[in-house]
């Protein structure tokens, strides 16, 4: 892998067992394509797949750290924000191979 390519396996991304399961909960023909993660702005970028749709959501690194301390606070947070992208229509874009 290029030093300069964002893709981060699974075992690199903090919680991503808790954000496949709460992806799950909402759709479960959604799958996790890719993670990206920017160092510059400490945000991983999930790229979410669904039939012949994609859609991107950005996730700081903080909240998915404090996701196994913080408890509630974190996970209701999380919970917004997969909610309000993977059920908006205008998340979700044509995706060509």
């Amino acid at each position: 892998m290029d030093d300069d390519d964002p893709v981060v396996a699974e075992k690199d991304v903090p919680s991503f067992n808790i954000i496949q399961e709460k992806i799950k909960e909402i759709d479960n023909t959604v799958i996790i394509f890719r993670v990206y993660y920017f160092f510059t702005s400490r945000l991983f970028r999930f790229q979410l797949m669904k039939k012949d749709k994609m859609c991107m959501i950005e996730i700081a690194r903080n909240l998915l750290e404090s996701l196994g301390k913080d408890g509630m606070s974190a996970d209701h947070e999380l919970s917004k924000i997969l909610d309000m992208n993977i059920e908006n229509a205008e998340c979700w874009k044509d995706f060509e191979v």
